[in-house]
C-alpha cells in the first residue's frame, strides 16, 4: 500500500497557489487512476483505489499547511504502514519553477509543512517528490510569495513539472524510488 500526501492549503483562495502544487499533483494522480478524493478522514479528503495490483491512498490534508503532521501521524497510526511508502508532495522554493526532485528522506528545511510532519511522525525517514516554485523577489516576503499564483510566463514550466511530479510518483508505485529517482532527478 502507498500512502501519496499532496501538501497544500484548503479553501479557494488557495487554488493553484505555488503552495498548493502537492494538491494539484494528487489532483493529477486521482484523474489518471480514476480515484474520488471526497471522502473526509484523517483531517483530510481521502481517496482509495489501485494501481495495478497495489493499493493507493491519495491524501490532501486539510488542516492548513502548518498542520499537515497531525493528518499525518493519524493516516500512519491508522493504516500502519510503512514509512517507505508514504510519499509527499510539496512545494520547493530552492527548485526553479518545474523543476522536481526526489529523495527517500531528508530535513523539513525550511518548509513549514514539512517540519510539521517530521515533528509529528519523529523521523524524516520518508520519500518526498519536490516541485520548484522558485524564489521570492528581493525583499518580496516569503509567505506572502508562496501564496500567490504562478506569473503568466511560468505557466508552461509549471504544468510541465507537476506532469513530471505525477510521473515520478507513478514511477515510485509501479517500480519502486530508486528507479523514480534515475530516471527524473537531474
Amino acid at each position: 500500500m502507498y500512502i501519496i500526501v499532496g501538501l497544500g492549503n484548503p479553501g479557494k483562495q488557495y487554488e493553484n497557489t505555488r503552495h498548493n502544487v502537492g494538491f494539484n499533483v494528487i489532483d493529477i494522480l486521482a484523474k489518471e487512476y480514476g480515484i474520488s478524493v471526497t471522502k473526509i478522514k484523517h483531517k483530510a479528503l481521502i481517496g482509495e483505489g489501485r494501481v495495478e495490483s497495489e493499493k493507493v491512498i491519495l491524501v490532501k490534508p486539510q488542516t492548513y499547511m502548518n498542520l499537515s503532521g497531525e493528518t499525518l501521524i493519524d493516516i500512519y497510526k491508522y493504516y500502519k504502514v510503512d514509512l517507505s511508502n508514504i510519499v509527499v508532495v510539496y512545494d520547493d522554493i530552492d527548485l526553479d519553477v518545474g523543476k522536481i526532485r526526489i529523495r527517500k528522506k531528508g530535513s523539513g528545511g525550511t518548509h513549514n509543512g514539512m517540519r510539521s510532519i517530521t515533528k509529528c511522525l519523529g523521523s524524516n525517514e520518508f520519500p518526498r517528490v519536490r516541485v520548484g516554485v522558485s524564489k521570492p523577489t528581493n525583499g518580496q516576503d516569503l509567505a506572502d510569495f508562496v501564496l500567490s499564483r504562478f506569473r503568466k510566463e511560468e505557466s508552461d514550466d509549471i504544468a510541465q513539472g507537476l506532469e513530471k511530479a505525477f510521473r515520478a510518483v507513478d514511477s515510485i508505485i509501479r517500480d519502486n524510488i530508486d528507479i523514480s529517482m534515475n530516471k527524473y532527478n537531474g
